[in-house]
């Protein structure tokens, strides 16, 4: 299979040249880079790093004089380019390198053209410009991971968690709903399907970013979870605990018994049963939401008083 060809364009103005070999190493991940062009005004000081590196790289380097205060030529320029190389139909691909949300309106042209666009910036580029990308990577996981592997100290070490990737807790429940979604199907869930999944619903996922190097760790250290390898297949099920169920049912008995015949609402039980058993998901066993759990309980009936709230009584016998 032939591999696919990617422009890579890098906002020189806007990122950092420490940055450059972990752009390419991972752009080696997606396919070839026949366009390597940095755009930056290199006659500034601020560029001194960026002239010595280019010489030796074998980028294109795209020289954008500032000709007014304030006006960022090196953004216009690169989206023409852009926009040029499209035409030409040479390419299959773009990764476009930058911090700035400018690039918002460029990256969803690309793709409205077929194109994959990978994006790659530091942590504070703006949501739209991530969610603007087929799949948007955080430049400082890239350059801590390489870092790392570089310095003996630092072994066993996981970078910290940033404060803009998306919780662990929803990734979770993704991954529940996609293995509940196939066992209702009669099919089993391969790895890859729900590393697929996961990139679809949020395109700037990546393990690196919570201190992993695989999809396959990160899963298997989810309590949640277990990994099943046969051959050279990876699967994901999830843990079969009916035990706490079982003791999640009887503890929902007694409080609803205690409430005697008035009830208990539907919200406070669900406190009192989150406090007690703080890892138990109505979604491991199949269910939407706590109410479902609740409605498919034999022993419980579920009434809604004058004010619309769920309230929950035992059935009489």
């Amino acid at each position: 299979m032939e591999e696919k060809k990617y422009a890579v364009l890098i906002d020189g103005d806007n990122i950092s040249s420490k940055y450059l070999d972990s752009i390419l190493n991972e752009m080696t991940k997606y396919g070839i880079a026949t366009y390597k062009r940095i755009y930056c005004d290199f006659t500034s000081q601020q560029s001194s790093k960026w002239r010595r590196l280019v010489r030796d790289s074998g980028i294109q380097a795209m020289q954008q004089f500032a000709n007014t205060v304030g006006k960022n030529a090196t953004d216009s320029t690169l989206i023409i380019d852009a926009m040029d190389i499209l035409y030409t139909g040479n390419v299959d691909g773009f990764c476009i390198v930058s911090s700035d949300g400018d690039f918002t309106r460029l990256a969803i042209r690309l793709k409205e053209s077929g194109m994959d666009v990978i994006g790659m910036g530091e942590s504070k580029t703006p949501r739209s410009f991530r969610a603007a990308c087929t799949v948007f990577t955080d430049l400082e996981i890239l350059y801590e991971a390489e870092s790392e592997d570089d310095e003996i100290s630092t072994k066993g070490k996981k970078p910290a968690v940033k404060h803009n990737v998306v919780k662990v807790s929803e990734i979770e429940n993704v991954i529940i709903e996609i293995i509940n979604e196939n066992n209702n199907k009669g099919r089993r869930t391969g790895l890859g399907e729900i590393g697929s999944r996961i990139q679809k619903k949020y395109n700037d996922f990546d393990v690196r970013q919570y201190g992993y190097s695989s999809l396959s760790t990160f899963i298997d250290e989810i309590d949640s979870f277990v990994l099943i390898k046969e051959n050279n297949t990876v699967h994901v099920a999830l843990k079969e605990d009916n035990d706490v169920k079982e003791k999640v049912v009887q503890f929902a008995k007694e409080y609803v018994k205690k409430a005697g015949k008035n009830g208990i609402d539907l919200g406070a039980l669900g406190q009192k049963i989150h406090g007690k058993y703080p890892n138990f998901k109505v979604k491991e066993y199949g269910y939407s939401t706590l109410q479902k759990f609740i409605s498919g309980i034999n022993i419980f009936r579920i009434e809604s008083d004058e004010d619309n709230r769920k309230v929950i009584f035992l059935k009489e016998k």
